[in-house]
């Protein structure tokens, strides 16, 4: 797949992603409200797919249709962001180990790290149990990962 404005771009391995902090994104400090970073991180994770080839819809149109859910997140807050800060998600896909995809993300401003995010999402069918990725997923995530397979 080509860049698309709206999916952010790839830089070496890591995928950026653009993000504007609106009113609706804070809580009544002005800061961005904590679980935000999550929906941030999400986008971030699914542009990477979305320019890398994988599209959600496609995924669940195939033959055996299958799904991601995140089994593991670990967040850190460092700094907070303020309404109309404009921000960028970086993701970077480290390693696919049977149903897993090992993901390292961090919002950043400026530059400067706000928040990190080390994320495990599996593959599943969608009865919920794991199934390790398609060969073709596989094929168009490789050459973007930072890590060992």
């Amino acid at each position: 797949m080509t860049d698309q404005p709206s999916a952010g771009r790839f830089d070496g391995r890591d995928h950026l992603l653009p993000v504007r902090v609106y009113y609706e994104d804070t809580d009544f400090t002005g800061l961005v409200y904590h679980a935000n970073y999550v929906r941030y991180f999400e986008r971030g994770r699914s542009d990477f797919l979305r320019l890398a080839g994988v599209g959600h819809a496609d995924l669940l149109e195939q033959e055996e249709p299958l799904a991601f859910v995140v089994s593991d997140l670990a967040i850190k807050y460092l700094k907070p962001a303020r309404i109309d800060d404009a921000l960028v998600v970086r993701t970077r896909y480290e390693a696919i180990k049977g149903p897993r995809l090992i993901i390292r993300q961090t919002v950043e401003r400026d530059g400067e790290a706000l928040c990190r995010a080390d994320v495990v999402a599996a593959c599943i069918h969608l009865d919920g149990r794991p199934r390790r990725p398609t060969r073709r997923l596989v094929e168009l995530v490789t050459p973007w990962l930072s890590g060992e397979e």
